[in-house]
């Protein structure tokens, strides 16, 4: 994997130091997950972060057959950054393996869950669905959709039916303030 490894700088330079420091951190990887087919580095100096804390950023994205993979992750220090992304990743790779080679069930019968529960063992809970929402989706265009994210009062998303594209839309804030746009399409 460290061959295929793509190194990306923005407002800062890769020393040797540094790069040297990915490509070993990221081929430990290929134990985790042996069939990726890219992987790309983004490494960032934001001189305009908010907190000192988070002037450094490491972006990791793992492309493979069906699969895409991406952790960001933000600190005072790159290599801690860099570190943490890792991290991140590996626990990324680990829930994606789980749920692809182990189906969405666990496949443990009944009978020996109830078994744990009788006798007090922990069990990992599934995420819980609190609420469910409908609501009707009027046509409007990109520029509406913003109006009416600011509007609602909406700050990290919106969901809206785009009359260009005649497709749902997801609107969205940028940590930098500009907005993005996400075009689900079936794949």
């Amino acid at each position: 994997m460290a061959a295929k490894a793509e190194l990306y700088a923005k407002n800062m330079e890769i020393t040797e130091t540094v790069r040297d420091h990915i490509l070993k951190k990221i081929s430990r990887l290929d134990r985790y997950l042996n069939t990726v087919e890219e992987t790309r580095v983004d490494l960032a100096f934001v001189k305009s972060a908010r907190s000192a804390s988070d002037r450094h950023v490491a972006q990791i994205t793992l492309r493979g057959k069906g699969y895409i993979l991406r952790t960001e992750e933000r600190a005072d220090d790159l290599f801690a950054a860099i570190d943490a992304a890792l991290d991140k990743m590996q626990r990324q790779i680990e829930r994606y393996k789980g749920k692809r080679y182990h189906g969405p069930g666990s496949r443990t019968p009944t009978s020996a869950v109830a078994a744990d529960v009788e006798t007090g063992e922990d069990i990992e809970e599934l995420p819980v669905i609190a609420r469910r929402k409908v609501f009707n989706l009027v046509p409007m265009n990109e520029l509406e959709a913003v109006e009416q994210m600011k509007l609602l009062g909406h700050e990290n998303f919106f969901v809206f039916y785009n009359a260009d594209s005649d497709a749902i839309n997801v609107l969205y804030q940028r940590r930098d303030g500009t907005y993005g746009l996400i075009e689900p399409k079936l794949g």
